[in-house]
This record gives C-alpha cells, sequence and structure tokens, in this order.
C-alpha cells in the first residue's frame, strides 16, 4: 500500500488532544467509507470537511467533524438532526452538531447513516 502525503485533516486531528485523535479519526473513516467519492477539505469553516462532486449549493458540502472538550462532534445539514431524533435522543444536539463524549466514540454504523442523509439532503437543495 502507498504511503499517503499527510493532509490538513492529519494536521487537524494532530492538533487536538490526544485523548480525542482516536474518535476524530473513527468519524473520519465512518464519514469516508458512507461517501467514498467524497472531496475531504479543510477551507471551508477551517475545519474537516466533506463535498461531493456535482454539487453547487453551500458549495457542495455536507458533513464536518471538529473536537470542542469535552465532545467530538459530527456537524451535518440541519434537515437530518430533525429526521433522526429519536436516534440521536441520547446525545447532546445542536441544529446542526451531535456530540459524542471523547472516550465514547460515535457509532460508526449512526455516523454513516447521518453522513448520508446529509450528502441526501444537500443533493435535494441542489436539484430545488
Amino acid at each position: 500500500m502507498a504511503k499517503r502525503n499527510r493532509s490538513e485533516v492529519d494536521d487537524y486531528i494532530a492538533r487536538c488532544p490526544k485523548e480525542a485523535q482516536g474518535d476524530l479519526a473513527k468519524i473520519r473513516a465512518a464519514i469516508r467509507a458512507a461517501v467514498p467519492r467524497t472531496i475531504e477539505r479543510t477551507d471551508y469553516f477551517q475545519m474537516p470537511g466533506y463535498s461531493y462532486p456535482g454539487l453547487t449549493f453551500y458549495e457542495g458540502m455536507f458533513a464536518w467533524f471538529s473536537f470542542k472538550k469535552p465532545h467530538v462532534r459530527l456537524h451535518v445539514p440541519p434537515p437530518v438532526i430533525q429526521e433522526h431524533k429519536k436516534e440521536l435522543a441520547g446525545y447532546v444536539t445542536t441544529k446542526a452538531i451531535i456530540s459524542f463524549p471523547i472516550g465514547k466514540p460515535a457509532p460508526a454504523s449512526l455516523v454513516k447513516k447521518l453522513v448520508k442523509a446529509g450528502l441526501k439532503a444537500m443533493k435535494d437543495k441542489n436539484e430545488g
């Protein structure tokens, strides 16, 4: 396997506290597994974010992740939070953020589901 060049996302994770780095890496892996053709970038909100080729609305952005002590956070379009309220009942949420306590990583299956819903929401907006 070829060694990958260090990216700005790698740098972002490395700047976070050691106890959060593994959880951030797991969210990153789940996002990339859910939407393999995604473009990983940090130029939008200065945090790791994902855009999808061909989408123009919101520059194609549909998901982000971040660290804010004491949580690792997943950012998705607001309709996703509303649509998955029952599944998110045990987590702290805002209009567009789900917070997962450090050391209790976000379930990969939940992250994948939310990210796919985020992409669908942005595709719907793009077409609307």
